[in-house]
């Protein structure tokens, strides 16, 4: 297959080579000309692909999953997806602060370009990461610590470093979750009480379909070792009559338990189960533009001036939060963050214009776009959100000095820089 997962891309590599160690992977990015790392596909542009070159998948790489009770760190395969990990993890008695949406995602690829779980005290799934094993343009094998130099450029780095196969990572002990979701909460409620609502527990991810001002579903997950949330008099939503699909009308068997049934940390953290396909929504494209948090209710009234425009190619909007980190390129770097995540239709002639049209809205709130998803701003407007992009170009030339990992995607937003 040499699509990406939503269909939309159409890779142009020469070929796709499937390393079983890490010497054969340090093999074909010493000989080769142009190379990138291919994770499971669930980038929505050109992000990953390496015209007339080589994508190396490593999915077949040894599933590392080397915990050190000592440190409280792990080892693993960086081909390996968030739901291989996590159920080892916990075996061990460990688990990881956040998870995202989909479990199905690979753990390099998720960190490489700072993909993100929910909550006002978790960072980015990047921000779990203590250190990278990576081979780099000739084919040697480096690894990159925290506090090293170079530690907060590489941790997010797009690909254009080298290829990722191994990280460390931070863990906490486990923890039990429950999740409940709630329905119908006036959008003009978040005027005085967002913050509130989104630090009320754990997690709590917010759904709109923009069909009017409110919000859909409001899914709150709660540490079980933590007081229930919510005894609030302005939370008006109701709980959901049954199990609830973020998309409405949408079956709910591919969703995560809810209902305040207590759950495993990564079996509830996430919207979707592992044993089920990532998707039941059919075709879609996604966006997502990261903003400093306390600008998030002055960006969703300014989308609710456009909801009109938005709904006729929108399945569903989510906000959630997310904490500061220190990473270059990370759309959550330096600043406490709200991500508005919009799930389009396939149709990518309609969405663009509709694309465009949210930027437009969110160029106010300095809105940072997710690398590897559908976005129509300039290399220039991207570059000028990220003060650090002149450091990490510098990265880029003393890592890749022949451009090996360098693609359309890189050129279009490093070419001027580098």
């Amino acid at each position: 297959m040499n699509r990406n997962w939503a269909g939309n891309i159409t890779y142009a590599a020469a070929e796709i080579a499937r390393p079983s160690t890490v010497e054969e992977v340090r093999g074909l990015v010493g000989y080769g000309r142009h190379v990138r790392a291919l994770g499971t596909r669930h980038s929505f542009n050109d992000l990953a692909d390496s015209p007339g070159g080589t994508l190396v998948s490593l999915a077949e790489m040894p599933p590392v999953v080397e915990v050190d009770t000592a440190s409280a760190t792990a080892r693993v395969a960086a081909g390996l997806t968030y739901a291989d990990v996590a159920p080892v993890l916990d075996a061990h008695g460990f688990a990881l602060p956040a998870m995202a949406s989909l479990p199905h995602i690979s753990v390099g690829g998720a960190v490489a370009t700072a993909s993100h779980g929910s909550g006002v005290r978790n960072g980015a799934l990047s921000s779990s990461v203590a250190e990278l094993e990576l081979v780099t343009a000739g084919g040697d094998l480096v690894r990159i610590r925290k506090g090293d130099d170079d530690f907060a450029g590489a941790v997010v780095g797009l690909g254009a470093l080298g290829v990722v196969t191994h990280v460390v990572l931070d863990l906490v002990p486990s923890f039990d979750v429950r999740q409940r979701v709630h329905e119908v909460l006036p959008l003009d409620v978040l005027d005085d009480h967002f913050a509130e609502l989104m630090s009320c527990a754990y997690s709590v991810c917010l759904f709109t379909d923009w069909r009017a001002p409110l919000l859909t579903q409001v899914w709150v997950q709660e540490r079980v070792d933590e007081p229930a949330a919510l005894d609030v008099p302005w939370f008006t939503a109701a709980p959901a009559s049954g199990p609830r699909h973020p998309v409405d009308g949408m079956p709910t068997g591919s969703c995560t338990t809810q209902g305040g049934v207590p759950g495993r940390w990564f079996e509830r953290l996430p919207h979707f189960r592992a044993d089920q396909p990532p998707s039941s929504s059919g075709d879609e494209l996604q966006s997502e533009y990261m903003i400093a948090a306390v600008d998030a209710v002055a960006a969703l009234h300014a989308l609710d001036g456009v909801r009109d425009l938005i709904r006729p190619v929108l399945q569903v909007c989510e906000v959630r939060t997310a904490a500061a980190d220190g990473f270059w390129l990370s759309p959550c770097g330096g600043r406490a963050t709200a991500s508005i995540h919009f799930t389009w239709t396939a149709d990518l002639a309609a969405v663009l214009p509709v694309v465009a049209l949210v930027e437009d809205r969110l160029a106010p709130f300095a809105a940072r776009p997710h690398w590897a998803k559908t976005f129509t701003a300039t290399p220039d407007a991207v570059a000028a959100l990220y003060d650090r992009l002149p450091d990490f170009c510098d990265l880029v030339r003393r890592y890749d000095p022949v451009g090996k990992f360098g693609n359309a995607f890189t050129d279009r937003h490093l070419g001027a820089h580098v």
